[in-house]
């Protein structure tokens, strides 16, 4: 090739790809267009998608939570290490929102407890104060108040913790090295948050009906000893409620702990605190207000 095509050839300017340019695209007749199936048939793939993601988040749930009760029976499981994290997770959870329990419950005790007896002896049904204290406030309110807390507290923050652990690569790194995140993370968490579950649950419920029975009181409501008021209530419990309650706050506390710390080892690279800090408070609101539907059904 002489001097003269070859400065022809590099002045030649390249071919242009109008199918990547939308304008010129358009103007050749290269353009897409939807048609309402099209845009049909992308909405049901994008809601296939959705579904699917949110049944394998609960497949997940449901293996894990097999696991973790599975895993707590084995002498082998609980190694200084697992222990640690146990007892550390368990007193930042206890220590940490039993202030925050109290107060909540001493305004439930004021905003509903108070009102409930005030009712009752205005309308004359005052000996079922009990049955119905027990049924609305420590069945009811008290689990969901206290798997609010928990998740809003402590279990954002094992999945902000988890989470960043899984986007830096410090989970694979765990698991090429020999150390298993599940037994380590997962496990000790997840039965602290039971134990504290159950702890702040029955803290917050006496709380509640101690205040109310204060504020009773002191409007003249009532006139018995508080003692003879809390063995009212206790009467007013059947054996069923012996079992139910205490469980519901152990299923709240367990089911919060897991999936705060299942939504953290799930992410992926493509994740930020912007999209996973949303996912965890929806999915545990969703697994809270389930489990309290669940207990409340009379199968």
């Amino acid at each position: 090739m002489s001097e003269t095509d070859h400065q022809a050839t590099q002045a030649t300017p390249p071919p242009t790809d109008t199918t990547r340019d939308p304008v010129l695209a358009g103007q050749t007749g290269g353009g897409r267009f939807f048609t309402p199936v099209q845009w049909g048939l992308g909405k049901l793939a994008w809601i296939g998608r959705l579904t699917r993601r949110q049944a394998r988040f609960l497949l997940i749930m449901l293996g894990a939570s097999w696991g973790v009760i599975f895993e707590s029976f084995r002498a082998h499981s609980w190694r200084r290490t697992v222990r640690y994290e146990f007892i550390s997770t368990m007193n930042n959870i206890i220590r940490g929102g039993l202030v925050a329990t109290m107060f909540a419950g001493v305004l439930t005790g004021v905003a509903a407890v108070s009102q409930v007896i005030y009712w009752l002896g205005l309308t004359g049904l005052a000996t079922m104060t009990g049955s119905i204290l027990i049924n609305i406030v420590v069945r009811e309110i008290a689990p969901i108040l206290v798997g609010v807390l928990l998740l809003g507290r402590n279990g954002m923050l094992s999945t902000t913790e988890l989470g960043l652990l899984s986007i830096g690569g410090e989970i694979r790194s765990m698991q090429a090295v020999g150390i298993d995140p599940f037994l380590l993370l997962v496990l000790p968490r997840t039965l602290a948050f039971t134990v504290a579950g159950f702890t702040l649950g029955i803290l917050f419920s006496f709380a509640s009906l101690v205040t109310g029975y204060v504020m009773s009181r002191m409007s003249g409501v009532i006139n018995n000893p508080v003692w003879v008021f809390l063995d009212d209530v206790a009467t007013a419990m059947s054996g069923t409620d012996y079992i139910i309650i205490p469980l519901k706050f152990i299923t709240v506390g367990f089911v919060v702990g897991l999936g705060g710390c299942l939504t953290g080892l799930t992410a992926t690279n493509e994740d930020s605190l912007r999209t996973l800090l949303p996912r965890g408070f929806s999915r545990g609101m969703l697994i809270v207000m389930v489990v309290s539907v669940l207990f409340s059904l009379d199968l």
